[in-house]
């Protein structure tokens, strides 16, 4: 019995600690306050020049409106309400100078959010090296040859071994 009665006094005392513990925290927590979703993102956040990128924001509690998203990157676009965010797309011109670019949001409401792009400008080739056969070889090169002159290696190869398998029969005939 006197166990029972210790246990007892153990899980209270554990009780009244959890109980202090959940105070603590829930009394220095601070409450979230309107207007903190508020944000702009871009994806790809690293693109290369010429490519599209998505752009997805939120004016906290005024989503169901039209806003504008601004950049060096692209000039001005409108985002527009989608499943409770602002959504659009736009592509970076070809000719952009690489580099990091800040996108600003701009609320019916006032609010503002930023957040940066980064454009590359890389040189691309028009089309794949001439390395073979391939579908984007410029013309018959070395590959056509190769291949020819294998498969004519191996039809050598395959009649001296019909020849030779014909004459050793022969051979064991005498």
């Amino acid at each position: 019995m006197r166990g029972l009665i210790g246990h007892r006094r153990a899980f209270s005392a554990v009780l009244a600690m959890f109980t202090l513990v959940a105070a603590f925290v829930l009394g220095t927590a601070t409450p979230a306050r309107a207007g903190e979703n508020t944000f702009v993102e871009v994806t790809p956040n690293t693109a290369q020049a010429g490519t599209r990128v998505n752009i997805r924001a939120s004016c906290d509690t005024a989503n169901n409106q039209q806003a504008s998203v601004q950049s060096d990157a692209f000039g001005r676009v409108v985002v527009r309400p989608d499943n409770g965010f602002l959504t659009g797309a736009v592509t970076i011109p070809g000719g952009k100078e690489p580099g990091d670019y800040p996108v600003n949001l701009r609320c019916p409401d006032g609010n503002t959010a930023q957040t940066t792009l980064t454009v590359l400008n890389m040189a691309q080739p028009s089309k794949g090296p001439a390395t073979g056969g391939g579908g984007t070889a410029g013309d018959r090169g070395a590959g056509s040859l190769l291949l020819v002159g294998g498969l004519a290696v191996v039809a050598v190869v395959a009649g001296l071994g019909v020849f030779g398998g014909s004459r050793r029969r022969a051979g064991t005939r005498s």
